[in-house]
């Protein structure tokens, strides 16, 4: 018999790799579109994938954990358990896309995107194809079929970015020379936001293909009571799910409404969005972590010096952080350069959103308290306290600032949330951590990157030179004071 820790860190690694391509992938279109696309195009892009990611949540109706629930106990007919899941998320899914097959072109008249009904269209079978196929992928991962659920997702990510290439840069000249080309039924002759869109569907379009084996073990025969049953168990779980999505997309939606300049709100939101994806650099690292220390936290729940060392992994991942925000800001004009010359502005937000990943981290890292006790109600108060806070900072600031406001309210939100997470943490589960020490790393690395600021113009080489100088000094500060930790804990 295969060793279960030692399973469960193959498969997080599988899956891990698998997550954090999708996320390197998406990172890398960033260069195609802010160079091929106008700042307000890539700005619809970003809300329709905000209303994607929203609208997952709901239709999917937390099943995907329902399915392990049910299908864990003993004497349960896995089988029937995701079948029943997969009607359910279908049913559903299929009623969401006639209704918005009824009504496209009202609903793109009304948001704006007059003659665009066909986006809308897009949207609504990229939700019908790719939620469903959620519950065959938990499924495979039920199955410790951890290989398989790579694969397919791999070669979905690929199909994405070979059709957002082709699109882009391939086809119009196609297009210009064969005006009747069979693609012209699906896109418009010139590049715009619906080619992205496009290329997600075609990928979803693959993967219902590739997941046809899946398909086909199904069994096609709802059971009332076993649908009562899952639903009774997975509703709850979404709601408690939404308030984290909702506090990570809400204000792609907002800017809609709340843009100081009401007329350039798509072209901020396209400045917002490429300016973030510069900080997706630290978001990519702290996915990575969470991988890797979800299952190193459960086996070290029982040691006897686990808090302490919770509270080492604290220090280490706190000055890691700091190092990475550090490099990102000190050679942010080299970075910078990979977004289009129209979307640099919104290298502006770049700090503020990268101290934000790194609350982000820290918050993850204090949240294992209600994991480890078994205390996870408190999970959905400590993300309402984050999406109330993300609400108010956008509500009362986005008028005036516009994406400022959006970066700042997600700043703002993750410290409030990881404040009262501590507090929680102090009473229930009590962790050591040092944060005397956190507080001087974090001040040590915003104080570096602030007195760089202060340096004059040089040239290239000399400039290079001497950030590199301040990063090596940031490194060796950090060293020394995490060989000699300041034990100060609140």
């Amino acid at each position: 018999m295969a060793n279960p820790i030692r399973q469960l860190a193959g498969e997080t690694a599988i899956y891990g790799m698998s997550t954090i391509l999708a996320r390197i992938v998406n990172f890398a279109l960033v260069p195609l579109y802010t160079r091929v696309l106008m700042q307000a195009d890539y700005g619809v892009v970003t809300e329709m994938m905000s209303y994607i990611a929203i609208l997952q949540v709901v239709l999917v109706m937390g099943l995907e954990t329902g399915c392990f629930r049910y299908a864990s106990r003993e004497g349960q007919d896995s089988v029937k358990v995701f079948s029943n899941a997969f009607i359910t998320v279908l049913g559903v899914c299929l009623l969401f896309f006639g209704v918005m097959a009824l009504l496209a072109d009202p609903v793109a008249d009304a948001m704006g995107y007059q003659g665009h009904g066909r986006m809308i269209m897009y949207v609504s079978a990229i939700l019908l194809l790719d939620n469903p196929l959620a519950i065959l992928f938990a499924r495979l991962r039920y199955e410790h079929k951890a290989l398989r659920f790579a694969l397919v997702k791999t070669l979905k990510i690929l199909t994405e970015v070979g059709m957002n290439l082709l699109l882009y840069l391939v086809m119009p000249a196609r297009f210009a020379a064969n005006p009747d080309h069979w693609l012209l039924r699906f896109v418009s002759p010139t590049p715009d936001f619906t080619y992205a869109i496009f290329a997600i569907l075609v990928s979803c379009v693959v993967c219902l293909l590739l997941m046809l084996p899946e398909l086909m073990r199904l069994r096609w025969k709802p059971e009332r009571g076993m649908l009562s049953a899952l639903l009774a168990y997975s509703l709850p779980l979404m709601v408690a799910s939404l308030p984290g999505v909702l506090n990570d997309f809400l204000d792609r939606v907002l800017m809609r409404f709340l843009n100081a300049d009401p007329a350039t709100w798509r072209a901020d939101l396209g400045v917002y969005q490429a300016g973030v994806k510069i900080a997706v650099i630290m978001s990519l690292f702290v996915q990575m972590f969470r991988y890797a220390a979800e299952p190193f936290f459960f086996q070290r729940a029982r040691d006897r010096n686990s808090k302490e060392l919770y509270a080492k992994v604290m220090n280490y991942f706190t000055a890691f952080c700091m190092a990475g925000f550090l490099a990102v800001m000190l050679f942010i004009d080299e970075i910078g350069l990979i977004l289009g010359r129209d979307f640099r502005e919104g290298l502006s937000i770049a700090p503020i959103m990268l101290m934000a990943y790194v609350l982000l981290g820290m918050l993850f890292n204090v949240n294992m308290w209600y994991k480890l006790s078994g205390k996870t109600q408190y999970a959905v108060w400590v993300t309402l306290a984050g999406l109330v806070v993300t609400i108010a900072v956008n509500a009362v600031w986005m008028p005036v600032y516009s994406y400022h406001a959006a970066a700042w309210g997600h700043l703002a939100s993750y410290a409030v949330m990881l404040i009262i997470s501590v507090l929680l943490g102090n009473r229930y589960y009590y962790i050591p951590y040092d944060w005397l020490l956190l507080i001087l790393l974090i001040v040590l690395g915003t104080g570096l990157y602030l007195a760089s600021g202060l340096l004059p113009q040089m040239a290239l080489a000399p400039k290079l030179l001497t950030r590199a100088a301040i990063m090596l000094a940031y490194v060796a500060a950090a060293f020394v004071l995490l060989r000699k930790p300041i034990r100060k804990t609140i």
